[in-house]
């Protein structure tokens, strides 16, 4: 296994909407390979959720999570969210909810800001062995799909936000924001 370089923004690979993984592609050498390293680079990064595009592979792959569990449907642990291969998903709501929460980005290291999202979605997707699946996600496991989903589409969390006023570099979030996000 190994880390991969992650895409910063600016970067074109950043803005491009990536092609969909054939289904005789996915189990090959190198697709499981780049999996095995998406997984690598997203832990060694402290990260929770990490795109093909941000590590310059543009295709319609992302994993997501923070520990190695059976995926349990609805998914609504914000701590304890399982890891998860997700391969050409199609997301859709299922609540007409939107909230608004603070989120980084591998890409954009060092910078959070807030970004409203919908507060529950449907996931459908491909595994790492190519095999469907289906599940329902709210709170943060619902915010880390819809955000790695955007990366598949070339966009960025920024070009979500409705106000830029609320970005904050890390330090000045932990200083001054993040004594009022948790509760």
């Amino acid at each position: 296994m190994a880390i991969l370089k992650v895409a910063r923004l600016g970067h074109p690979v950043l803005r491009h909407k990536a092609a969909p993984i054939a289904k005789d592609e996915i189990q090959s050498p190198r697709i499981q390979q780049l999996i095995d390293d998406m997984f690598e680079t997203m832990q060694e990064y402290a990260g929770i959720g990490l795109a093909a595009p941000q590590v310059h592979e543009g295709i319609r792959l992302f994993v997501a999570g923070v520990r190695d569990a059976d995926v349990i449907t609805p998914m609504t642990e914000d701590v304890d969210m399982p890891f998860l291969t997700v391969i050409n998903p199609e997301i859709v709501p299922v609540t007409k909810e939107v909230v608004s929460d603070w989120e980084g980005c591998l890409s954009i290291p060092d910078i959070r800001g807030q970004v409203p999202r919908a507060d529950a979605v449907r996931l459908r997707a491909l595994d790492r062995t190519g095999k469907k699946y289906e599940l329902v996600a709210s709170g943060l496991p619902a915010r880390v799909i819809q955000h790695e989903t955007d990366h598949l589409d070339g966009v960025v969390f920024f070009d979500r936000m409705k106000s830029l006023e609320t970005l904050a570099f890390m330090d000045e979030f932990r200083r001054y924001w993040a004594k009022d996000h948790e509760e």
